[in-house]
């Protein structure tokens, strides 16, 4: 068990006290495992992932990685080292080239000091991307191309846990699964804890476990 939810609990600031968006969610997850989140808009599907990431704070319950209580780290030093997001969106920097963007996240990091070039050459490479594409502007790149170098830069401090929003939702079904091979890759041959937040029912096809979030939320 790499990470777990303890009766975790979430409503926003200025909701009813008994206005909860999920409510007394136990979960575990493992290493080696693809999970996929599914559940209707609203249901708090990308709430449940900035939590997991330290982003934001239950309002009753515990998360614990690696049997360590969340609210003990520091949320900082956690997320730029054992957990790698992965927004639909891409958030890359436009005006950076692929290899700038994941050398980027290991000076961010910091825990790599040398080789950062060649390290990021070799991830990108292995997610799929041509040579003639790492020194390519951001915006020149395809949607497929931006997201494998969005999973590249996740990966780039090695970190226990993916947590992927939508990756697949702007691209189509041929490229999904292209994407979500590499995924299958990271948890099967890199021995890392996938989880995905998606609409796609190709994806939760794909995945090893699904959770429905409306099944997990209890009263």
């Amino acid at each position: 068990m790499v990470l777990k939810l303890d009766n975790v609990s979430y409503r926003y600031s200025d909701a009813k006290e008994d206005e909860f968006v999920f409510k007394n969610i136990n979960y575990e997850f493992d290493k080696g495992k693809i999970y996929a989140i599914k559940g209707r808009s609203g249901s708090g599907k990308t709430t449940l992932l900035s939590l997991i990431s330290g982003l934001e704070k239950c309002s009753l319950g515990n998360i614990y990685y690696k049997d360590k209580n969340l609210n003990s780290y520091d949320l900082d030093h956690y997320r730029n080292t054992n957990v790698g997001i992965i927004f639909q969106s891409y958030n890359l920097i436009p005006y950076y080239n692929a290899l700038e963007n994941v050398i980027l996240s290991m000076d961010i990091n910091g825990k790599i000091k040398d080789n950062k070039e060649s390290i990021a050459k070799e991830l990108l490479l292995k997610m799929g991307l041509k040579e003639s594409e790492l020194t390519r502007r951001i915006l020149k790149l395809s949607g497929g191309e931006q997201q494998r170098v969005a999973i590249a830069r996740s990966m780039s401090y090695n970190p226990d846990i993916i947590l992927a929003d939508e990756p697949t939702g702007n691209l189509d079904k041929e490229t999904e699964e292209e994407i979500m091979r590499i995924f299958k890759d990271l948890a099967v041959s890199e021995n890392k804890c996938v989880i995905i937040v998606t609409h796609s029912n190709n994806v939760c096809k794909l995945s090893d476990k699904v959770i429905d979030l409306k099944n997990l939320s209890k009263d």
